[in-house]
């Protein structure tokens, strides 16, 4: 049986890594789309907002869906999903005259938002402010000001997580700053000021996952695409967006492959992409999960 609404939290408080599908620029958003969705072999669901339409209306349907195909096969009542917003990270001001984005995520039932282009401490400081209602405070005073988010978010949402409005309420919270908190906040490095300030971006409080944006960094760095195998200056940047995750204890999301994700595990990586169900299985076996996909 589950122990948690959010199955992403569950596996890595166990120290188990975790797999997504979902591309970077859409879903199908959908109620027929949702059902069909609640048997996936992921952990969680990447829904990119990012690039693909800002589609409320088919978000709501979507999670409906996923809750009324549910549960999944763990336990769970839905998969996880996680929202990449369009907003990008770069500054406070920017952040809190967006944060509606993230009310307006959150509000559907989505257990976790990815702040895309997250360049200094301020900003993602006012990202995870922003995503907290502020009955909830632990980190407040300690790197954290009150949360932001209004009352009047929680009917559709608590809906979705199967749960009454005041447990909505206390667990609508960055995990693992509060340990009894369902949501999950991550932040994408994708150019040189936020490599630059990576150290600081992660000492914030209420961040559970980072990585390091291959495609958008080349860029940065004046590639048309990422080179493989990385130049010593992407490589640099990926370890130091690596070691700040284990410095301040983040899970660290990179891509893997079947033939590579043994190697990567060993190495620290936790969030997988990759949206291949060969490299969940492989992984899986790798870490001798128990859960049931």
């Amino acid at each position: 049986m589950a122990k948690r609404i959010n199955r992403a939290v569950e596996l890595l408080e166990q120290g188990q890594p975790i797999y997504y599908t979902g591309g970077h620029t859409g879903h199908t958003l959908t109620y027929e789309q949702g059902k069909k969705d609640a048997g996936t072999w992921a952990d969680y669901i990447n829904v990119g907002m990012e690039h693909g339409a800002f589609n409320m209306a088919g978000l709501d349907e979507y999670l409906r869906g996923l809750a009324e195909g549910g549960p999944t096969r763990s336990g769970h009542r839905t998969p996880a999903v996680i929202v990449e917003a369009p907003v990008e990270g770069s500054s406070e001001g920017i952040i809190r005259s967006n944060a509606w984005q993230f009310r307006q995520v959150l509000a559907r039932g989505a257990h976790g938002v990815l702040l895309c282009q997250a360049e200094s401490p301020d900003a993602v400081r006012a990202f995870v402010e922003s995503c907290r209602y502020p009955i909830n405070r632990p980190g407040v005073g300690h790197g954290l000001g009150v949360g932001t988010r209004g009352v009047g978010s929680e009917p559709s949402a608590a809906a979705v997580w199967g749960v009454g409005r005041e447990d909505y309420l206390r667990k609508a919270d960055p995990w693992p700053l509060n340990p009894e908190g369902e949501l999950i906040l991550g932040v994408k490095i994708e150019n040189v000021r936020g490599v630059s300030n990576i150290e600081q971006i992660l000492k914030v409080p209420g961040i559970g996952f980072a990585e390091m944006g291959p495609g958008d960094l080349s860029m940065s760095l004046g590639y048309m695409s990422a080179p493989r195998p990385y130049p010593p200056e992407m490589q640099e940047a990926r370890d130091r967006v690596k070691a700040a995750c284990r410095e301040n204890g983040v899970a660290f999301l990179e891509g893997a492959t079947p033939e590579n994700i043994r190697e990567k595990i060993d190495e620290g990586v936790r969030v997988i992409s990759g949206h291949r169900e060969e490299t969940a299985r492989v992984g899986r076996a790798h870490t001798r999960r128990t859960m049931p996909v």
